[in-house]
């Protein structure tokens, strides 16, 4: 049957795909979201869930302060004598030529968890993966160079990797400067015949990105450049309806067919609005010892692709959220600590979220999100807040970071309760006008209408009749194109609290409503 991509919709970046046994996971990228790195898993690669994130413990994972667009990067998954292994990048700086990339690798019995304690490895470059050979293991990673004159991302290191000692072994070897399509990264190695193949991700994440593959009958090179590069790429192409698709891995199934997946995005008029997705493409082996994509020879990424087995695919992501059952569902995550430490937690029926620091803060976040996985969608909550002055705000968001963002909010002046909506594009803060509620309202209800690049706030004081607040706003100014600066997540939906007087106050919401309207 032909599946529909991209199979995880929204902010999904840098898919590592793993099979073990029957089942399938996609590992992805969630920067200075927490918890970090998100794991989907499948039966039959049509229909994912998350099932874990694989760090959860701010003690071992500390993302405090960390700038918009990093914090966790390109995780990469593997399985091998009945332990999960996941390395990946914490980033730390990225200005300039420099970027302080900590490298790390946790391993656990269980995908589900619990995870071992992160193992320091390499701080070279970014995008780390595992390659396992025989009884030997190897960390491969691009490296950045620091210098103005030379290629920033200078090439791809192997080095071997002790897993009693439990650290790196011997000296890191260059074993390729990539292919000269700029920006090498993302490399992972299969071994497949003769041959030692590896992947990369080249041409930046954006419009000219692709997927490149060099193959070498030894680990240790030199490497031959696949004379049908890129073998996967939207640049260029006609009528592609998934964009920026590179950095990618292949796998064998379970039915012996081989399979891509890859990082893309569906945007609207060259604006990511749900920042870079997961698709899977088909892979074939060609004669001459290169895979290629099995529906073209062209590399351009196909909307649908043939999965191993008949399954019914739903891609309706709505779901309410009632939080009767005292639990925080996976599919929301907070800002850079725990929900416990950013004041977030389940009581007697209902989501409360203490005062933290402003919108625009790095720091003590009172913020609870999910993705936008559709272009069409509805966002809805029942808050109750009683702010005692202006200095205590709490509301909805549409949210990229903490410099793109917009805030229905609900505050006090003198005048009593009200509602107005902050939007914020580039650090450049604009209020709409103020609109009052009575001051017995003990619950208001909050909604956000997306439709493709417009946003509309609305109110209700009874659940039934909304009321719009502020103007039509422009969605395009939530998307990865947008952003000044590093913009690599995606446009999330949420809900949060923030007390700058420091006085103590709290609000609480009923109920989260996320609901798509799109085509099948």
């Amino acid at each position: 049957m032909k599946v529909k991509n991209p199979v995880l919709k929204g902010f999904n970046p840098d898919p590592s795909l793993l099979r073990v046994g029957e089942d399938y996971y996609i590992a992805t990228s969630t920067f200075e979201w927490f918890p970090g790195v998100c794991i989907h898993h499948s039966r039959d690669l049509v229909n994912w869930e998350i099932v874990s994130y694989a760090l959860t413990d701010e003690n071992q994972v500390d993302l405090t302060g960390l700038d918009m667009s990093c914090g966790i990067w390109a995780p990469n998954l593997t399985y091998c004598d009945g332990l999960f292994y996941l390395v990946y990048t914490i980033v730390y700086t990225d200005r300039q030529r420099y970027k302080d990339t900590y490298n790390f690798l946790v391993t656990a019995e269980n995908v589900q968890g619990p995870w071992s304690a992160p193992v320091p490895l390499s701080r070279s470059g970014f995008d780390p993966s595992l390659f396992h050979d025989g009884d030997k293991k190897y960390l491969v990673n691009m490296v950045i160079d620091h210098r103005v004159d030379e290629v920033r991302f200078c090439g791809v290191d192997v080095q071997e990797y002790d897993p009693q000692k439990k650290c790196l072994v011997g000296e890191p070897v260059r074993v390729s400067p990539g292919t000269g399509r700029s920006d090498t990264e993302g490399p992972n190695i299969l071994k497949h015949g003769d041959y030692y193949y590896l992947v990369l991700a080249e041409g930046g994440t954006r419009y000219q990105h692709c997927t490149t593959v060099l193959r070498s009958k030894s680990l240790w090179g030199p490497y031959e450049e696949n004379p049908h590069n890129p073998v996967l790429t939207s640049d260029g192409q006609k009528d592609c309806l998934l964009e920026r698709a590179g950095h990618s891995q292949v796998i064998e199934g379970a039915d012996g067919n081989w399979y891509m997946a890859h990082l893309c995005s569906r945007p609207i008029k060259r604006n990511s609005i749900l920042g870079r997705e997961t698709g899977i493409q088909n892979v074939i082996w060609t004669e001459d010892g290169w895979f290629k994509l099995a529906d073209n020879d062209t590399g351009k990424p196909e909307i649908a692709f043939q999965a191993p087995a008949e399954a019914k695919q739903n891609r309706d992501q709505s779901a309410r959220v009632e939080f009767a059952e005292g639990k925080i569902p996976l599919d929301y995550m907070t800002l850079r600590r725990s929900f416990a430490t950013n004041g977030i937690s389940v009581e007697e029926g209902v989501l409360r979220i203490q005062g933290g620091a402003s919108v625009m803060s790095k720091y003590f976040q009172g913020l609870l999100a999910r993705r936008q996985q559709c272009l069409d969608c509805d966002f809805e909550t029942a808050m109750s807040f009683a702010p005692r002055h202006l200095n205590h705000i709490a509301g909805m968001l549409v949210y990229y970071n903490y410099d793109n963002h917009y805030y229905l909010k609900m505050s006090r002046d003198v005048e009593g309760m009200f509602l107005a909506v902050s939007a914020v594009v580039n650090r450049e803060l604009t209020d709409s006008a103020s609109v009052h509620v009575p001051e017995d309202t003990k619950e208001v209800y909050l909604r956000a209408r997306i439709r493709h690049e417009e946003l509309q706030y609305f109110y209700s004081l009874d659940g039934e009749s909304y009321i719009p607040v502020g103007p039509i706003l422009d969605m395009k100014n939530i998307s990865d194109e947008h952003i000044q600066g590093n913009g690599f997540t995606g446009s999330m939906l949420g809900v949060n609290c923030c007390d700058t007087q420091g006085d103590g106050v709290y609000a609480d919401f009923r109920y989260l409503d996320y609901r798509e309207f799109e085509e099948p």
